[in-house]
């Protein structure tokens, strides 16, 4: 009995390295993982930051052309309306789209604003219904309560005379 009492215990030394190294594989793996993607999102970073510097400068030629010909307030106004122009229909091609020729659907938030009085077929947030469900009878009306067969209780409190 001794010798079996003796293998327990190298049995539970064996699955304590076991773990251990598998700890130390894993925290390596993990932190390799994470050193290839901070490069990523640095590179991604400094793309983005050139980016934004070459649209100013995009921008400044623009604004530097028309102020050859017009106002330098006049050219600025011009320059910032195509750029929210452009920054507009840019933001209209990010959202998703749900007809089928690629415009946008209306959704209404409003629920006095809702045709017909339904609620939108989609609710406005993504999460859940749009509104709370409206009973068919208001509450306290007459046979606004169901009857449920086996719930009269004589002994009940109403019944009492």
């Amino acid at each position: 009995m001794e010798r079996l009492d003796h293998l327990e215990h190298l049995d539970k030394d064996l699955v304590d390295e076991l773990a251990q190294v598998a700890r130390e594989t894993v925290r390596d793996e993990l932190r390799e993982q994470t050193r290839k993607q901070r490069r990523t999102a640095t590179l991604y970073a400094a793309s983005g930051a050139l980016a934004l510097y070459a649209g100013a400068a995009v921008a400044l030629a623009i604004g530097l052309g028309l102020a050859a010909g017009l106002p330098g307030w006049a050219a600025a106004l011009i320059t910032a309306a195509l750029l929210g122009v452009a920054a507009f229909v840019l933001r209209g091609m990010a959202r998703p789209s749900t007809h089928p020729h690629g415009h946008t659907a209306h959704r209404p938030t409003d629920p006095d604003h809702v045709v017909g009085g339904s609620a939108p077929a989609t609710p406005p947030s993504g999460l859940g219904m749009p509104y709370p469900p409206v009973p068919p009878v208001p509450p306290g009306a007459p046979g606004s309560t169901p009857h449920i067969p086996g719930t009269d209780y004589p002994d009940a409190p109403h019944h009492r005379a």
